[in-house]
């Protein structure tokens, strides 16, 4: 498996303690064909971990395989080889399911029953208590912003998109889950809706949930993410931190003319001067004492930007490097 970092953050995570996802190896195989006698290779040898109280991002362009991984973290489908763990235990183990939850990208709901008769019916596969459903329930639909009036009369068939995909990540926490898995929960939903889902994922994180969802909107992943890997065509292209892809947040480029190049030195270890007397380098410090120390040197600044690239950009050249075209949906 080829990997730009595969060890996460020690700041972030408690690599001390056991993953809650682990799998080593996994494939998944699939034949097709009137004779079943052609095989299409979905996932290949795909290893990764995924910590206690970490969000994740899996992303990749369409057909990488992530809908694929997650039907076998989630026990939908059985792997063609490899293994791996969920909360301890093997894959497809029915004991973990009651701590999970789960938001598929389209989810199917009862069209002709309430949110709440929604919500109820989830509740009650769960066994929870009419007691605690009473309580859990307003708190869910408050949490993702639905209203209980609307939710007790209004009838699935009559929600609009957003509002479905509310109801889906409302019954997702119905059993209070230790794991979510969320397929593109920001389908559907408006810019609103979009920072609504986006303060919900953090506030589960704060709880100490852990978060293992796949997005195709990018800005919302390099936000909430603390980790991300990268599918392509069914491998595993690179998995680590955010700092670790893409740089570190705090280190700007800069490019100007004059000062005192030894002085200058020392503000950027990496300087280069050119031959039209300009220079340039990366900045480590704090730039706000760095221009007054360039205004006293008479020196000035033509450029000023952060060095980190975006997930974007990282993304695309990934994909690119692996000879894919980038598809959006």
């Amino acid at each position: 498996m080829k990997s730009v970092a595969d060890t996460p953050d020690s700041q972030l995570n408690n690599t001390d303690s056991p993953p809650v996802v682990l799998t080593s190896e996994l494939r998944k195989v699939y034949r097709t064909g009137f004779w079943h006698n052609q095989k299409v290779i979905s996932l290949k040898s795909c290893s990764l971990k995924v910590y206690q109280g970490e969000t994740f991002g899996l992303l990749g362009p369409n057909g990488a395989g992530k809908t694929t991984l997650l039907k076998l973290l989630l026990g939908i489908i059985r792997p063609t080889s490899g293994r791996g763990l969920l909360l301890g235990k093997p894959l497809g183990d029915r004991s973990v399911k009651e701590n999970i939850g789960y938001l598929s990208e389209s989810p199917y709901l009862y069209e002709y029953l309430t949110g709440w008769e929604f919500l109820q019916l989830a509740a009650g596969l769960f066994q929870i208590p009419q007691s605690v459903q009473r309580r859990r329930i307003p708190q869910l639909l408050e949490l993702v912003g639905l209203s209980q009036a609307d939710a007790r009369k209004k009838q699935l068939r009559r929600y609009s998109k957003g509002m479905l995909q509310r109801v889906g990540m409302a019954q997702a926490l119905i059993n209070d889950p230790d794991l979510v898995f969320l397929d593109e929960p920001m389908s559907g939903l408006d810019p609103v809706g979009r920072y609504q889902m986006r303060e919900l994922i953090l506030g589960l994180k704060a709880t100490g949930k852990t978060i293992f969802f796949n997005s195709h909107v990018l800005s919302e992943v390099e936000q909430i993410c603390d980790r991300i890997a990268i599918l392509a065509q069914g491998e595993l292209i690179c998995t680590g931190s955010l700092n670790q892809l893409l740089g570190n947040p705090n280190t700007y480029y800069v490019k100007g003319q004059g000062g005192d190049g030894e002085v200058l030195k020392k503000w950027i270890p990496s300087l280069v001067f050119e031959p039209d007397g300009s220079w340039q380098g990366t900045l480590k410090d704090d730039y706000y004492d760095f221009l007054a120390s360039l205004r006293l040197m008479d020196g000035q600044i033509t450029t000023l930007k952060f060095s980190r690239i975006s997930l974007e950009e990282f993304f695309i050249q990934q994909i690119e490097k692996q000879g894919n075209s980038v598809n959006f949906k």
